[in-house]
């Protein structure tokens, strides 16, 4: 009797549980993103949002089961605007960090990537792998970097007779150095391969120095932001980044952006 009770209550438990994680599908979700940082999330000439982020938050949204719309946020009010609920979900090549997890909650990780300088080409540069070797050979010279970054704040961070200028978006950034107003520039490397490298403006440029993919600067990935309390949209958002892992969306939209697996180790 006490066996068939507990039984019973363990599998009411479990179906609350399986209630609890689906209850939200079908509702109406807010994906907020930047909107300026090829090729993850940008705009279109038609004003359209495209890219990677873009591509994959729809893939999310259809395996969740969401009704998505999605909401347009310069990045550094991006937080901001998720905790004043004018989205629920920021799917904008956020890294995870334990700082941001101080004030929002992250699903797992969906892509990680390096982050790399840029220098002009034939600027004759050895960045060293160690950080004690590169911050020397980069004494007394300046570099653009997006402001409110993981990557601003590991310059800042080890990089101290470093000039950093920081800009509201990675294009600002490029364009700075393109001009000649500063010696470098740092970001991802997949943003400044395909968002910088690989365009007109970029063709003079080249990759100098080793990877940066520190957990304590740069975190452990790109996750989806939620507000804290969220549980049941994150335990969705982290079932549906599974599902299209496994089912082969997940390769698809990778494919359609790069001839590399961003998703890392």
């Amino acid at each position: 009797m006490f066996r068939r009770t507990f039984m019973t209550a363990v599998a009411a438990l479990a179906l609350m549980g399986f209630a609890s994680a689906g209850a939200i599908a079908g509702e109406k979700v807010r994906i907020g993103t930047e909107g300026a940082y090829p090729p993850f999330n940008s705009l279109d000439s038609n004003g359209k949002l495209v890219g990677f982020d873009v591509d994959i938050a729809k893939a999310l949204c259809d395996a969740a089961g969401f009704d998505c719309e999605f909401v347009v946020q310069d990045w550094d009010g991006i937080i901001p605007g998720l905790l004043a609920k004018k989205y629920d979900a920021i799917i904008a090549s956020m890294s995870i960090t334990a700082e941001r997890k101080k004030k929002v909650d992250f699903t797992g990780k969906y892509y990680n990537t390096p982050a790399k300088f840029v220098k002009a080409k034939g600027k004759s540069l050895n960045i060293p792998d160690d950080l004690m070797g590169a911050a020397k050979a980069l004494d007394g010279m300046s570099v653009a970097v997006q402001r409110a970054t993981t990557h601003e704040n590991f310059l800042r961070d080890n990089f101290p007779g470093l000039t950093i200028k920081v800009y509201a978006t990675q294009d600002e950034a490029n364009l700075d150095l393109v001009n000649g107003r500063v010696d470098l520039g740092h970001a991802d490397s997949v943003a400044l391969m395909d968002g910088f490298l690989s365009t007109k403006d970029g063709g003079g440029f080249e990759f100098v120095g080793p990877d940066y993919n520190i957990p304590q600067w740069h975190g452990d990935g790109a996750g989806i932001a939620v507000r804290k309390g969220e549980g049941k949209l994150k335990m969705a958002l982290d079932k549906a980044i599974d599902t299209i892992r496994a089912n082969g969306t997940y390769a698809k939209i990778n494919a359609k952006y790069f001839d590399f697996d961003v998703y890392g180790k």
